[in-house]
């Protein structure tokens, strides 16, 4: 009995002293503190097409009716028989305070009709596209300007029963996929 008391005496003086020392710590401890001041400089995010650079090639068919905003270009054109083309260019700009790359292209395509009279193909930055790309990696920094060129060809196909019968209203659209360059 007299061992068993001397136990409970060692772990009450034990606890005591984790007690004692938990409160000692606690005395002496502070804390620790973060102060910062973070100033953030403006920016803006603008690429768009630069509204008066519209340039049709020469030879080009002429466009009856075309428009250039800063986020859409738009143009009708009529082409009459094989080897007329509407061709034109316009460019882009990063008006922003950062820079941007282009990683994709969207294109509409061209019925299976269709493909055998005309091409439509889209050049940006030295490549040309005749089709949706979604794995580009084109830069363009802030301040900077590229061309875009947008050409639709009659061409001759190969059997002549694949020339339309009658007009033909063709739509094309084209869509660059911009994001911030890393």
């Amino acid at each position: 009995m007299k061992k068993e008391r001397q136990e409970k005496r060692i772990i009450l003086f034990l606890l005591i002293g984790v007690v004692l020392m938990t409160v000692g710590f606690a005395t002496y401890s502070g804390w620790l503190n973060i102060d910062g001041t973070v100033n953030v400089k403006s920016s803006k995010w603008s690429i768009g097409y630069v509204t008066d650079s519209y340039k049709e090639t020469t030879g080009s068919a002429a466009a009856t009716s075309k428009n250039v905003t800063a986020d859409t270009y738009t143009f009708a054109t009529t082409l009459s028989k094989p080897g007329e083309f509407y061709e034109a260019t316009v460019n882009v700009e990063n008006a922003g305070t950062f820079a941007a790359k282009v990683t994709g292209i969207e294109m509409s395509a061209l019925s299976e009709a269709q493909a055998k009279y005309l091409t439509y193909t889209v050049t940006y930055d030295g490549q040309t596209y005749s089709a949706t790309n979604s794995a580009l990696n084109s830069a363009l920094a802030a301040g900077a300007t590229k061309p875009l060129v947008v050409r639709v060809t009659y061409v001759q196909p190969d059997d002549s029963a694949d020339l339309p019968q009658s007009d033909v209203e063709v739509k094309v659209t084209g869509k660059l996929i911009y994001e911030i360059a890393e």
